[in-house]
């Protein structure tokens, strides 16, 4: 009998745990072809795994049903060249908060403790904080979603320190180390690198163009503002460990210095070969 030929599964590379995926749902992918096509993109820049996140709030319905079809479809067209996951942009809301203590894993990355959580712009840092520790009470790390590109966190980058002591996690743009989102975002983007302050990358991606889902260049320029180690981790190990609902592998506190010599090994990550 004639063995069924099978796609061998991508070896675990990087990950983009941010990305706009599924068709038709938010201001994304438009269509299944733009899909596949933002897809492609990502395998092609040595992505092997991908989240896809739609927005949860009030402009765009969540529905994890449409999702699992949508996913599914995809996974069909991708022949195994990309594991996908779900999971969501999260809106900071009351409805949404409750929603997601009452329905543990609707809302975050695979089902997990990670959720991404986006901030309106502006946004009132007291209110915010308060939901976070009502996610935090609930059982999840909260993912602070490209914080680089929001003008409080600009004007206030020591909210972030905040957030971070209370137990959440920072993913910033990887288009935003390149200039892609302004001088401002770049250069919060670095001094959050410098300072300890990003626990991952990610390409929120909305389109293959202008938008993609790229990662390897923004990790190239990480290696080369600190090192090579720290931008595996940023763009593989930490978001691997989210959609696998682990421990992070680098996980600094705000009080820790780049300065402080040793940090990664410390932490126990070095660089892959």
């Amino acid at each position: 009998m004639d063995a069924t030929p099978t796609t061998p599964e991508p070896e675990l590379g990087r990950a983009d745990i941010h990305c706009h995926l599924l068709p038709g749902l938010d201001d994304g992918a438009l269509d299944l072809e733009t899909s596949l096509a933002m897809a492609r993109i990502a395998i092609e820049d040595g992505t092997t795994d991908l989240a896809a996140t739609p927005h949860a709030n009030f402009q765009f319905d969540f529905s994890p049903e449409r999702n699992r079809e949508l996913k599914a479809e995809l996974e069909s067209r991708l022949e195994g060249k990309l594991r996908l996951y779900l999971g969501c942009d999260f809106h900071l809301s009351i409805e949404n908060i409750q929603d997601a203590a009452a329905h543990f894993g609707k809302y975050s990355l695979n089902g997990g403790r990670y959720l991404l959580v986006e901030f309106p712009d502006p946004f009132p840092p007291a209110a915010h904080e308060d939901g976070l520790r009502q996610l935090l009470e609930a059982g999840y790390v909260p993912v602070l979603t490209h914080p680089e590109r929001n003008r409080v966190f600009q004007n206030t980058p020591r909210l972030i320190d905040d957030f971070v002591r209370l137990g959440c996690v920072v993913q910033v743009t990887a288009a935003a180390f390149l200039g892609d989102w302004g001088r401002a975002a770049q250069k919060m983007a670095e001094d959050l690198l410098r300072r300890d302050l990003v626990h991952a990358i990610a390409s929120d991606g909305h389109s293959p163009r202008g938008r993609a889902p790229r990662l390897a260049e923004a990790a190239g320029r990480i290696a080369q503002l600190r090192e090579l180690g720290l931008a595996d981790v940023l763009s593989c190990g930490n978001p691997q460990a989210m959609l696998r609902n682990q421990d992070l592998p680098y996980h600094p506190r705000p009080s820790e210095s780049r300065k402080k010599p040793g940090l990664l090994a410390r932490l126990g990550f070095a660089a892959r070969n």
